[in-house]
Parts: structure tokens; sequence; C-alpha cells
């Protein structure tokens, strides 16, 4: 099976890559900066350079494919629109290949989800500090639920850099209040992943936490 991860030099993306190919998929990572992942050596491994902004690029990585997964990033920049124009230009060049796979990784706090967070994430972290950043997240978030492909979006809570445990509370409703609003980023690459054979989040939005 061929798996390519957009947002592979981040964070949540170097996470899916590794534990992708501990799985024995063949993996390609999308980036504009190889050396970034120079890290991660494998012969099931292929890196392919570009843009995301640039949607001849992603045409041309996507073909042959069976799974896109996206963990884009916003970088150093709080005002980035990466996440939605490049989630866009993925949606337009799945839909023209034939493609209908998707598992994308957003935040909670979205939509519904907005219900799950405290005072904190609520109102100050996504209603004035990282606000743009969140905004982005929910144009994302519209274009993958309207792509017509076959999605799914993970909607994670702040990332730690804990272990990979595969302990964590997953798709619980918006009134669910207990939650510590946390998960670490290799649990995140890891319910990701597993969303490749288990179709239960077709078209769902599926929370994260501890």
């Amino acid at each position: 099976m061929n798996i390519i991860v957009f947002g592979a030099t981040g964070t949540i993306g170097k996470h899916a890559l590794t534990q992708a190919l501990e799985k024995g998929y063949k993996v390609y990572a999308f980036c504009r900066d190889k050396e970034k992942i120079s890290d991660i050596s494998h012969p099931n491994l292929e890196t392919i350079t570009g843009d995301v902004m640039n949607i001849t690029d992603v045409k041309k990585a996507i073909r042959n494919m069976d799974v896109v997964i996206i963990t884009l990033g916003s970088g150093k920049s709080r005002k980035s629109i990466v996440r939605s124009e490049g989630t866009k230009n993925i949606i337009a060049s799945m839909s023209e290949n034939g493609l209908s796979r998707l598992i994308c990784q957003s935040t909670l706090g979205t939509y519904e989800s907005n219900e799950n967070l405290n005072f904190f994430w609520k109102r100050i972290m996504f209603g004035w500090y990282l606000k743009q950043i969140f905004l982005d997240h929910e144009l994302q978030d519209k274009f993958v639920m309207e792509s017509g492909l076959d999605w799914t979006i993970a909607r994670p809570g702040a990332f730690t850099d804990g272990e990979k445990t595969g302990e964590y509370l997953h798709g619980f409703g918006p009134k669910e209040k207990s939650l510590k609003l946390k998960i670490s980023r290799a649990d995140v690459a890891d319910f990701i992943l597993r969303q490749i054979t288990d179709r239960s989040y077709l078209h769902k939005t599926p929370g994260l936490s501890y």
C-alpha cells in the first residue's frame, strides 16, 4: 500500500512516517526540505520535494497513492494559511486523480468540539493568541468535510512529547468535560495510522485526548 504524508517534516508527520514504516507500508514524504527528515532512513521511504501551495507539485506527487495523510503545520507563523490552502490543493488533486481515502489531522476545538475546551483554550489561546491559526484549522475542516472524499478528520488536544501508549480517548462527544486536553504526538500518529484499515470513523471527526 502506498501512503503519502503531507507535512512530513512536522512533529506529527515525522511520527507518522516512522510508525507507517514500522507497519510495512510504502511511504512517500512530501516536503519542501528533505534535509529535515534526513535522520529517517528506510528502504520503503521515498521523499518527494515540493510545495503544497503549488497544485502542480501536489498533482504529480499523489499519482498511484492509496492513502493520503495530512499533518500540515503553520511553522512559526501565526497568520499561515498553509493548512487550508494546502488541503484545498490536495483535495482537488485527489479528485482529479480518482483517489478517495484522506486522513487529516486538525485540532480539538473546531466546530462542535469547541465545547470540549476549557476557558484557557477556548478564550485565550484559540480566541485570541492563536485565533488566525484556529480559523485556518476550521477552514481546513470545512474543505475536507465538503470534499466528497472518504475522509476522516482527527482532532487532537494539545501535543506533548510523550511516548506512544495506544491508550487514549477518541470519538467522545462535545459534552465530554473530563479530558486532559493533551495527547502525545506519537499517539496522534498512532490514531491516524489506525484509520488506514479501520473505517469506523469514515466521514467523522473524532477528538483525541487523555
